[in-house]
């Protein structure tokens, strides 16, 4: 099993906060990311997913599948604020109806093979899709095992369950488990990292977290001091700074 769903919250924050600089500042700063209101419970309602905001890709239970899974993703705790509440699921919601979600960023034509990740996307299903296929047959997956949906589930049996789709144990005939759970995770990781003006990060807690200085114009001063950290907050692209 992978660090990411191993161990409690505060491993998984360490986690999170070494690897997300690893990803490229193009999916910060872009205007589209290439790709992380009805509340699973009370514990994910958040100013950053607001109770008026209506998704304009997932249908209510999708809805409550995306709040539950990316709250078990990158949880809030003591060290820092969490998916939901940073507007994670906004985000993904958002990049479903942008050419991202319906896969027009990518060459989508047959044949479709299984590769070695290096050699880049392979599956026949765009974003869209994945996501479709992959909550219903979770939701499906967990009827059967707990006589509820994935969003109702306790948070153990929610973890269990990604555990499973990560490892890919989970083999559903309308899309494989494990590209979902890739799908899922890179989105929830992408919306983390976002500039808030594309839903998620709304606080710039990601950027605070590791050193990230945003869209300052001018930072020349501190380039000029290597190995110092940076003194001042982010900044969104339309100006949001962090609190």
């Amino acid at each position: 099993m992978s660090k990411k769903l191993n161990g409690d919250s505060a491993s998984r924050r360490s986690f999170l906060q070494k690897t997300l600089s690893l990803i490229p500042l193009s999916v910060v700063g872009g205007s589209i990311a290439p790709a992380s209101v009805l509340a699973a419970d009370t514990d994910t309602k958040s100013a950053g997913v607001s109770d008026h905001y209506v998704p304009t890709f997932f249908n209510n239970e999708e809805w409550r599948f995306i709040l539950a899974a990316t709250d078990r993703l990158i949880p809030g705790d003591s060290n820092g604020p969490g998916a939901v509440s940073e507007g994670v699921p906004v985000f993904i919601d958002k990049q479903m109806e942008l050419p991202y979600g319906h896969g027009q960023l990518w060459y989508m034509q047959a044949p479709f093979a299984s590769a070695a990740p290096e050699l880049g996307y392979q599956s026949n299903l765009v974003p869209r899709e994945t996501y479709r296929r992959g909550i219903k047959a979770v939701n499906e997956h967990c009827q059967q095992q707990f006589q509820n949906v994935f969003a109702d589930l306790s948070h153990e049996q929610q973890e269990d369950i990604l555990r499973q789709l990560e490892a890919g144990k989970l083999i559903f005939e309308a899309v494989p488990g494990k590209l979902f759970f890739q799908q899922l995770l890179e989105n929830t990781q992408e919306g983390y990292l976002a500039d808030p003006m594309h839903g998620g990060n709304q606080t710039l807690a990601s950027w605070k977290l590791i050193g990230f200085p945003g869209a300052r114009a001018d930072y020349q001063q501190v380039m000029d001091n290597p190995n110092k950290p940076y003194p001042l907050g982010p900044v969104s692209i339309s100006g949001k700074r962090s609190v």
